[in-house]
């Protein structure tokens, strides 16, 4: 199949290759923008004297834009191609992140979190999509290395805030990163694949748009999506509370208390580059239940061991903790693209819309998870608080038993 252009025809396996590569740069970047206030949350919460269960509270306009944002971009998807839902969330979502930038109530910060999760859910539907469609076409894996993106564009801005947060306001920091985004999404987006290529609608298979929130046809993707959920929730809290954890429980200091979101986020880099060949090889339903089954038992002796080491040995508190986020990283790593290319593959339903509505329930937990971290904080600790996001992780594995009959 050839596509005309200006320059002449494209081969539909040509135009893959060249959405592939445009692929990995924007889940780069979606990665940079949705983690660029990591490393600055500390000074946040504390510049507007927020209490953890109140800046728990805020962390829901992320979870009501995500939800918000998740829903319609299944639907539009469908409609118009995720193209051009794409070229839309490329410009909401930097917007939000500079608001956050410029927050000086929490009304303010709410908002800019929804709009953020907006963006970042609608993007995140559509470039999903899109690698489904591309893994179709090339006829091979490569939906873990795309997240593997992700999670270098997030390591990175990791580091990058923690580096310069002794030298720069977080406002300076947040709105310089979206402006650059914004910038560099364009030329990204523009080489996506067509609606015409994208299998946006199910093609020629008879599939539903619209479904139903509860019934038996959609049993699947609420299987799909709680597992989802489990590992999300661990994701949130490792990236949400970790440098608070470290700052005001271990006694670290700033730019080193991002250290384990950091290590966290590197690990997952190297699970997620190696996340196509593992799947392959041992199986989604195997990677995953052992990934979440590891990975949530090592994130949660790292921390019961590491908080009471660092009353009187800091280094090796911090080693310790720092050990524990890497092995929940790697465990972490391949469970996310094994659930969306489970939910793709759910007969039936367009696989933009079983995307978006795992989506709706994996996403969600990216937010509520911190969130309901940050209430169990407020009335016992956040040592104590940081089990849940470990047994989550848990159920993560355990919930795998699902992907094994949803292969795409």
């Amino acid at each position: 199949m050839a596509i005309s252009t200006f320059g002449g025809s494209v081969t539909a396996q040509q135009s893959a290759l060249r959405a592939r590569n445009a692929l990995w740069a924007t889940f780069g970047i979606m990665g940079i923008v949705a983690m660029a206030w990591v490393p600055r949350i500390p000074e946040i919460k504390d510049a507007l004297h927020l209490s953890n269960g109140k800046f728990g509270l805020l962390l829901m306009g992320s979870t009501f834009g995500s939800l918000f944002g998740a829903q319609l971009a299944g639907r539009m998807i469908h409609t118009f191609g995720s193209k051009v839902v794409s070229s839309v969330a490329v410009v909401i979502m930097p917007l939000g992140l500079i608001g956050i930038g410029y927050s000086q109530t929490a009304f303010e910060l709410f908002f800019s979190l929804f709009v953020l999760g907006f963006g970042y859910s609608s993007l995140d539907i559509s470039v999903n999509t899109q690698a489904v469609a591309i893994e179709k076409l090339l006829g091979r894996r490569w939906m873990s290395s795309f997240h593997a993106l992700w999670s270098t564009g997030a390591f990175l801005t990791t580091i990058l805030g923690g580096l310069i947060a002794r030298i720069s306001t977080p406002r300076f920091n947040l709105v310089s990163v979206g402006l650059v985004a914004l910038v560099l999404y364009i030329p990204a987006v523009r080489l996506l694949l067509n609606s015409n290529l994208e299998d946006h609608d199910g093609m020629l298979a008879e599939t539903k748009v619209k479904i139903p929130l509860i019934g038996k046809a959609v049993l699947p993707l609420w299987a799909i999506g709680m597992g989802l959920f489990g590992a999300i929730v661990a994701e949130g809290s490792t990236s949400d509370w970790g440098a608070l954890l470290l700052r005001d429980h271990m006694g670290i200091g700033k730019g080193v208390n991002a250290s384990a979101y950091a290590s966290f986020a590197l690990a997952m880099i190297v699970s997620r580059f190696l996340g196509d060949r593992v799947l392959e090889h041992f199986g989604p339903a195997k990677t995953v239940r052992w990934g979440g089954y590891i990975g949530g038992m090592g994130l949660g002796l790292s921390i019961a061991i590491a908080v009471p080491l660092s009353s009187h040995a800091h280094v090796a508190a911090l080693v310790v903790v720092n050990i524990g986020f890497i092995v929940a990283g790697l465990g972490m790593g391949p469970i996310f693209p094994a659930y969306i290319l489970a939910a793709s593959a759910v007969p039936g339903i367009a696989p933009s819309v079983a995307i978006a509505r795992v989506g709706v329930i994996g996403l969600t937990a990216f937010f509520v998870g911190p969130a309901f971290t940050g209430g169990l904080a407020q009335l016992t600790s956040l040592p104590v608080a940081m089990a849940f996001p470990a047994m989550m992780f848990i159920f993560s594995g355990y919930q795998s038993r699902v992907i094994k009959n949803y292969r795409a």
